[in-house]
């Protein structure tokens, strides 16, 4: 499906029930089965619009797997156990992960891996990279069987659909999407006045804006209460903010560039800041022991990947190595997704404290 048929789809549905909210927005634009985003492409890589820490380094995709190994003997070993990953792109992070828990032979076996994933174009990726490993597929995360899990979601929450609020002289409004008066693009506007509601403050100046995520922490509150009824782990690795509020951060990429996030629906990624602190306080609220957050430079430094970097550049010829020094530096350096980017986990309560995660003692000091 093109662009413009995206744009007809939204255009029609405002002008048949008035300005939508963005989070109708994101989720016709991203997600719809016919035009949506991310239904009708392969978005990642050079030819797609934005790369993915699995596609900068296998180093990244390989010290994960090794995480969920260390869980996995964390957990007594059990014999069977569900590796979930939500959101999983190519399946290239998938593919390194389940390479690197090869090392432990008892856990490769132990592992029934599920993938979380509506789009068809998507499926045929992961199937192509993960061959000839059996895979289950699941529309929803509803969806996966109940039992114990080791879930990884890499860039999964970022693309959630969320709620903008703006502070106005009256109150708090939400900002609503609608027609140009021409009818040829879209505009921002404003709903009505809002009862007070806790995330918006009412000390915030006007023109404040404020996001909620009420899908994230859906989510976020299911694999808590999973992962603290039936025992694993999960993990989360996004770029965005772990207090007070990032404003707006809403935000498109097409062809690697920066876009206008209403100029192209269906035809550009769109995506907003993670809100960790929100995340945290709904696992601890569904019964989890949360770990983190912490800056993904610290949290992979703390996995290896410096030495791992290393061992591969050493075997390299000059122009993988730099490429491999050059990666590194991607992932972790604070200039570059190194502090923009969080890794968070929950686990059942009495959990020891994941690998790459300070101890009690080292959060006091």
């Amino acid at each position: 499906m093109s662009e413009s048929a995206t744009f007809e789809m939204i255009a029609r549905h405002i002008r048949a029930e008035g300005p939508m909210s963005l989070a109708n927005y994101m989720t016709l634009a991203l997600t719809h089965p016919q035009v949506g985003y991310y239904a009708t492409r392969d978005p990642f890589g050079a030819a797609g619009d934005f790369t993915t820490a699995p596609e900068i380094s296998q180093v990244f995709g390989e010290l994960l797997g090794l995480w969920c190994a260390e869980r996995w003997q964390a957990m007594g070993e059990p014999s069977r156990i569900m590796l979930v990953e939500l959101g999983p792109g190519r399946g290239t992070l998938m593919a390194d992960a389940l390479r690197a828990a090869a090392l432990l032979p008892a856990f490769r076996a132990a592992i029934d891996l599920h993938l979380i994933e509506n789009s068809p174009t998507l499926r045929e990726a992961q199937a192509r990279s993960l061959s000839p490993t059996q895979v289950t597929w699941h529309d929803t995360l509803s969806a996966l069987p109940e039992g114990p899990l080791l879930l990884i979601a890499n860039e999964f929450f970022d693309a959630l659909p969320i709620r903008q609020f703006q502070r106005t002289a009256v109150g708090w409004a939400e900002r609503r999407i609608g027609l140009s008066p021409d009818g040829q693009s879209l505009s921002w506007g404003l709903g009505a006045s809002l009862p007070a509601m806790p995330e918006l403050p009412q000390e915030a100046p006007e023109g404040a804006i404020r996001e909620i995520c009420p899908a994230a922490r859906t989510i976020v509150a299911d694999l808590a209460r999973r992962v603290s009824t039936h025992g694993g782990a999960a993990l989360i690795v996004d770029y965005g903010y772990t207090g007070g509020s990032a404003g707006d951060s809403l935000q498109a990429l097409r062809h690697h560039s920066p876009d206008d996030p209403l100029a192209h629906p269906g035809d550009a990624d769109i995506t907003a800041h993670v809100d960790f602190q929100a995340l945290a306080q709904a696992a601890a609220a569904a019964g989890a022991e949360v770990h983190g957050p912490v800056e993904q430079g610290t949290f992979l430094r703390a996995l290896g990947i410096c030495e791992r970097s290393e061992a591969l550049a050493a075997q390299a010829t000059a122009a993988q190595r730099r490429n491999l020094l050059a990666a590194l530096e991607r992932l972790t350096s604070s200039a570059q997704m190194g502090s923009l980017f969080k890794a968070l986990a929950f686990t059942p309560r009495a959990a020891p404290v994941p690998a790459g995660f300070p101890q009690p003692q080292e959060m006091q000091a």
